[in-house]
């Protein structure tokens, strides 16, 4: 099912507030992504087989985990480990707006159920901002490569809150930039997840974003949406129509290459064929 279908078919309880809208994307290791509002509904106690990975847009949630309460204002990443009994309920009463990614042991591994016991709260604006735009990723079909790449970073900064000793700071690898680059250039139209590449060039995958990241000063998924856009402009002034354009560029359809074309062009890729059809000498 994908993201837009998903939102499409939304529940709405009768006339208490509730919605909510589920579905399991094509990014590795995320089980289900799970949005939702509830005004009045309590969670008893449970578990998960998953990792739960949580925020709150609105209002707050109080829940208890391992006999401890605990607290998830806005400004908090929330994550509980997988077996771990917990429960939830509104902290306020106006309810509470969240969303939730349930990821499975190959993004965190079981050493970490300890420490995220004794610390699921996690108050880091960056991580907070990132969680945010990764959820962001998930609802538009054809970003799997920057939700691949968000959520790697993502993996990578909540080990560094839990195992704070175990980090080690970034090094340069220009050569692995450079070898994932030509791989993007020439996966421009098929595309290519953050899997593949780790395939092609071993190496971990928060690394291998990170190395790109740091000799471009561009993230993998913005390099490649740059370079489709780019194809897409030739394609645009040699008089292809947007929908065709869209197929032939890689993306996942006309509205897909429109979000982006209009991001880094600043209109329409229309409204740029019509302009620049009427900006050639000949259609004067």
């Amino acid at each position: 099912m994908t993201a837009a279908a998903a939102a499409a078919a939304a529940r709405k309880g009768p006339g208490d507030g509730t919605a909510v809208s589920a579905w399991r994307p094509a990014v590795p290791g995320v089980v289900e992504v799970f949005h939702a509002r509830f005004t009045e509904y309590a969670y008893p106690m449970h578990v998960h087989e998953a990792w739960t990975l949580l925020i709150v847009d609105d209002g707050a949630v109080r829940y208890d985990l391992d006999r401890h309460e605990h607290g998830t204002p806005h400004d908090t990443v929330t994550l509980l480990p997988p077996h771990v009994p917990h429960n939830g309920s509104p902290a306020g009463p106006g309810g509470f707006r969240k969303r939730v990614l349930y990821l499975d042991g190959s993004r965190l591994g079981a050493e970490l159920i300890g420490p995220a016991v004794d610390r699921p709260d996690v108050r880091d604006p960056v991580l907070r901002r990132r969680v945010g735009q990764l959820h962001a990723a998930l609802v538009r079909p054809g970003e799997e490569l920057e939700a691949e790449s968000r959520l790697t970073l993502i993996g990578e900064r909540l080990r560094a809150h839990l195992r704070p000793a175990a980090t080690r700071p970034a090094r340069r690898d220009p050569v692995l930039a450079r070898r994932l680059r030509e791989l993007l250039d020439e996966r421009l139209v098929d595309g290519l997840t953050l899997d593949q590449a780790t395939a092609l060039l071993p190496a971990h995958p928060a690394h291998l974003v990170r190395a790109f990241s740091g000799a471009y000063g561009i993230a993998p998924h913005q390099y490649l949406m740059a370079r489709r856009v780019d194809r897409a402009r030739r394609l645009l002034l040699a008089g292809r129509a947007p929908a065709d354009v869209a197929t032939a560029t890689g993306f996942y359809d006309q509205a897909h290459l429109t979000r982006h074309f209009k991001r880094l062009v600043g209109v329409t890729p229309g409204r740029y064929r019509a302009r620049t059809a009427l900006s050639r000498p000949d259609a004067r």
